[in-house]
């Protein structure tokens, strides 16, 4: 049964080589992985029932404003929609959608 004196030559380093390189690797792998998943505390809601935080949304007034700054739109036309917007259009009455 034991033709080889329990010595590994040849093809046997070759294949323990391989395998505990493999060995490493998958461990490696799967520590990385469970490092990544863990950080990614971003994604769920904290203890305290907060939303997590994603990017800032501009409001419409912040876009107005940055056109307004950019010069885009000069002063009268970010006045005039900056009423639109608040809703105190001096033009007449604000159209409703039903």
């Amino acid at each position: 049964m034991f033709w080889y004196d329990h010595q590994v030559s040849g093809w046997g380093w070759f294949t323990m080589s391989v395998g505990m390189i493999l060995f490493w690797a998958v461990l490696i792998a799967l520590g990385v992985l469970l490092f990544r998943a863990l950080a990614r505390s971003d994604d769920f809601p904290t203890s305290t029932g907060t939303p997590p935080r994603g990017p800032a949304r501009s409001t419409a007034e912040q876009l107005l404003a940055e056109r307004f700054a950019r010069g885009e739109i000069d002063e009268d036309e970010y006045r005039h929609r900056l009423a639109v917007l608040h809703g105190t259009d001096d033009s007449g009455p604000r159209l409703s959608k039903s």
